[in-house]
């Protein structure tokens, strides 16, 4: 068994499987991204940090310049600092003193004068002046040390350490400027952030849900789809080795009509069999007719419909057909004229037999829908096409009729030609037939009044 037989075969368990796959799969992509963003988020807090502690630095400086011994100046811009920047919950500058840290300036007044020996601290100092580290107060709880410098602080009060060296009127690392920001502010819009993602990512999964219950809906239909395609195929596979098969015994069966007819056999002496036989003729006629455009319609459909377009002379073919189709009009007793043209018709390129086939259908659909009046061919040049019209004084049809007329086996179904036999293959056939020959072919009909076909073809220069 094949893949696509196993396919076919299981169909509805590969397509829940399918679904169920999609369902895990797009959503868990989407809610991965979700993550990754809120995770590069909060790793973008400690640059910001850091830039923010950079410009609090270069304020600092502005406001005592490079001498970072007056330690009274260095609390005043401290005190002035902390009060304008409520999210600053310390303000600190430190010197080295030995292998510790002694405060000299500070928003806690408690702690200038006193010692710190704090690795983070030590880390800040090894750094070039302007660069600067951060870390928050939950990472600090996780050594022993950081948790004895962030006690008295909860998960609610958390806040990020920063710590930057400055340099004095040495040109040298002087001084230590650290500072605690709350990250309440921050932490909110995590917060909101996270949880507007979340809502999105909530909604979008359940949009995806639907699509992908739709998407499966639709495979079924692409599935359903091919199927009438292979069946569409089979079927003109069927009428074209059917339509084959048929003309052999229809084309026996005129022949043996033919010769009895003719009296091959005999004279026939009843008239009631002559008549009989007359019916059976007139109807295998019919029945071939059917089976030749069954023909045409697989040919074309299967692109197999041979047109040799030529250099054509027109006027010897329009007579013939008129002359042929003469009878059938004096039978109904319509007049049925070909209107010459006073100059010669140019060559027009096109296949001369498909070309009878096509005013063959024209000018017998207005004898057959003409009851009273007359059907009139002309033929003139238009521009670089020679037209051939086939004008009739029939029944006519409506706008809405008219929009299907070309189209396979529709016929216009009313009281007027209920009796009329036909497939509606022919105008489809015949349009169809135009366009291989790179014409054109239109209609313009009234109901009551009649009914005007024109073909146009291309001039061979």
């Amino acid at each position: 068994m094949n893949f696509r037989e196993f396919i076919t075969k299981n169909k509805e368990t590969v397509q829940i499987i399918y679904g169920i796959f999609l369902i895990i799969l797009i959503p868990a992509l989407i809610a991965y991204n979700t993550y990754t963003n809120v995770g590069n988020y909060n790793e973008n807090l400690d640059a910001a940090l850091q830039r923010e502690q950079v410009t609090v630095g270069r304020l600092i400086r502005s406001m005592v310049g490079q001498d970072l011994g007056d330690e009274e100046l260095l609390q005043k811009a401290i005190d002035k600092m902390s009060a304008e920047d409520t999210d600053l919950k310390e303000l600190s500058i430190l010197i080295p003193a030995e292998d510790n840290f002694r405060t000299i300036a500070s928003s806690k007044k408690d702690d200038i004068g006193k010692s710190v020996n704090f690795y983070f601290y030590t880390l800040a100092w090894s750094l070039k002046d302007d660069e600067s580290i951060a870390t928050d107060s939950l990472e600090l709880a996780t050594t022993s040390e950081g948790k004895n410098f962030v006690e008295g602080f909860s998960v609610e009060d958390r806040f990020w350490l920063v710590a930057m060296p400055m340099k004095g009127n040495s040109d040298k690392k002087e001084a230590l400027l650290t500072m605690k920001i709350s990250s309440k502010l921050i932490d909110d819009n995590a917060k909101d952030i996270r949880d507007v993602s979340f809502y999105l990512l909530f909604i979008t999964i359940i949009v995806v849900i639907v699509f992908l219950a739709f998407t499966v809906r639709i495979w079924d239909y692409a599935i359903l789809y091919r199927k009438i395609k292979e069946v569409d195929q089979m079927k003109d596979e069927f009428i074209s080795i059917a339509s084959h098969e048929l003309r052999t015994p229809l084309t026996v069966t005129k022949g043996y009509l033919s010769m009895i007819l003719e009296g091959t056999f005999g004279k026939i002496e009843n008239p009631e069999i002559e008549k009989a036989i007359n019916t059976a003729a007139k109807s295998n006629n019919r029945l071939e007719g059917l089976v030749e455009d069954l023909l045409n319609v697989s040919r074309i459909e299967q692109g197999r419909l041979p047109v040799a377009n030529q250099s054509t002379e027109l006027d010897p073919i329009i007579r013939d057909i008129v002359s042929q189709l003469k009878v059938n009009a004096d039978e109904k007793g319509l007049a049925l004229e070909y209107l010459e043209t006073d100059k010669k018709l140019p060559l027009v390129s096109a296949d001369p037999e498909r070309l009878r086939q096509v005013l063959i259908n024209l000018i017998g659909n207005s004898v057959k829908y003409t009851q009273k009046g007359s059907v009139k061919v002309t033929a003139m040049v238009k521009n670089n096409f020679v037209e051939i019209k086939v004008a009739d004084t029939g029944i006519g049809m409506s706008s809405e009729e008219q929009e299907h007329l070309f189209e396979k086996f529709y016929r216009a179904q009313n009281e007027k030609t209920g009796k009329i036999v036909g497939t509606g293959l022919g105008l489809w056939i015949t349009k169809q037939i135009v366009e291989l020959m790179k014409g054109k072919i239109t209609l313009e009909s009234m109901e009551g009044v009649g009914t005007q076909v024109a073909v146009r073809l291309q001039i061979v220069k």
